[in-house]
Order: structure tokens, then sequence, then C-alpha cells
């Protein structure tokens, strides 16, 4: 038997449409994938509270699983799971930076434990179990992530605004309705992988990575240096797709399933070819 791949698949604009169905395709690729041998595995920017329902729905059986672009790797403990990797940054430099350029924006900081705690509600973001405190109590103590959300701001408008904040002490990702999440230095998807790929002993250059944001471009650069695959969804933003080595059909008709057909099959795995 061949040695099976290390496949790590972005949620939104990837896995799921915009209304959080299911891509076309996609569960039967993935479980096609997964019978074949190989290690599916989701590496996304949504907290694992928001994450867990996508791997028992797609009936994963992976080990590990990548969170808040690579922050926050959970590993599976028997029936349950532990938060195997966190790594985390003090946010009170990054906070003040931002609050002075946006002091009307809503803030949302993920705790080491996974904990969130937030200034405002923020519309589409998993708050359940967590805490409304003031801004001051958001640095209280070292997080995985800050999250900005500051309605009427787009996507170059936060471009302009790391450039101006200097935000170089951290790693940034604008998510794909325009908000601006931060993770520690150094960090994202690609690293957290890598940690993975050593852990369950897979080779350099049998990875598939596939997305579609900026917070995909670390990951990105990471499969393609090991010789990997890395696959970008058609509808991405160009700069995306220029650091994927190549680019696959829209989410709305199947991309990845059309990617991860590329695999081997359940039966030439097995064979050996």
């Amino acid at each position: 038997m061949t040695a099976p791949w290390l496949v790590g698949l972005d949620v939104d604009g990837t896995i799921l449409l915009q209304d959080e169905t299911m891509s076309p395709g996609v569960p039967e690729a993935v479980a096609r994938v997964r019978d074949a041998g190989h290690e599916v595995t989701i590496a996304t920017g949504r907290s694992w509270m928001a994450t867990r329902r996508y791997v028992e729905e797609l009936g994963l059986t992976a080990e590990y699983v990548v969170c808040s672009n690579g922050a926050v790797t959970m590993r599976r403990v028997g029936a349950e799971w532990e938060r195997w990797n966190v790594e985390t940054f003090d946010p009170a430099p990054v906070l003040a930076l931002l609050r002075d350029r946006l002091p009307e924006a809503r803030y949302m900081v993920e705790l080491a434990s996974g904990q969130r705690l937030y200034t405002e509600q923020l519309d589409d973001w998993t708050l359940d179990g967590g805490r409304r405190v003031s801004f001051d109590e958001l640095a209280a103590e070292p997080v995985s992530r800050v999250v900005v959300v500051s309605p009427g701001h787009d996507e170059e408008d936060f471009h302009r605004l790391v450039a101006d904040a200097g935000l170089n002490e951290v790693s940034y990702a604008i998510g794909w309705t325009a908000w601006l999440d931060i993770a520690p230095q150094g960090v994202d998807k690609g690293t957290a992988l890598e940690q993975v790929r050593v852990a369950l002993g897979l080779p350099e250059e049998r990875v598939l990575v596939a997305g579609d944001g900026r917070n995909d471009i670390g990951m990105f650069g990471w499969a393609r240096a090991l010789g990997g695959r890395a696959v970008a969804m058609g509808q991405a933003p160009d700069v995306v797709k220029d650091a994927a080595s190549e680019v696959t059909g829209d989410v709305a008709d199947g991309g990845l399933a059309m990617a991860l057909g590329t695999l081997p099959a359940p039966a030439q795995v097995r064979a050996g070819q």
C-alpha cells in the first residue's frame, strides 16, 4: 500500500456554500478519499466550537483538526477531543493600536481555553459560552486570536489599517466578509499542518490542501514548499490563486469534489499503484 496523503480542507467557501450547506459532491468525495486510507482533516479559521459539527457530518476519522487559523490544533482521544497545541500572544499592544484607528469596531478575543470574550454581539460568530466584557478586559490574559469587525470597512480598508498600524508582531488574515483576524506571529494553517504531518509521520510530498481565502495563503506556501499540492477554489481572489499550485472549480460547482477526485481511488491505494 502506498503512503497516504494528508488532506487539509478549508471550510467556508471550500467545503461549505455561503448558506452553510455542503458544496456539491463534497460528502461523497471526502468519504471516498477517507476510505482510501488518506488522512482527511479540516484546516479552518473557525473555532473548534464552530468546526466540530462538520468533522462529524463528514464522518472524518482524522486524529487532528486545525482551527483558529492554525493557533489551535485539536487531537482526538478516544471519543473525546483535547486541545493538543495552542499558540497565544499578548493582545494588549495590538488592541491599543486598533482601538485608536477603529474606535467604533466590535472586538473579540479567544482565550487558550477556547472561551471567547467580546465587546458587543458579533453576527455570524459562535459566542456560545462566551462572555461580554469591557474593552480593557480583552487584554487581561494571553489569547490565541483577536477578531475585529467594523461595519462599513472593506478589505482594502483593512489592508491600509494593517500597514498604517504596523502590525508586524502578529500574523493577520482578512475574512471572506471583511473582518480582521489576528493570530500569533508566524502562525497559520500551514505551520499547524506541519506539526500534524510530523506527528503522523507522513511524507512531505504527500500533502494536499484546498482553500479560497487570504488565510489559506500560508498553508499553500507550506504545501508547495514540500512538493505537495495547493488547490485554490475557482472563486478565490487572484492573490490566493497566485499562491496556489492549481485552481479547481467554484465552490458552487463542486470544485473541492473535483480536486479530491484526482487523488488515488481506494483500489489503487490498496494495490500500491
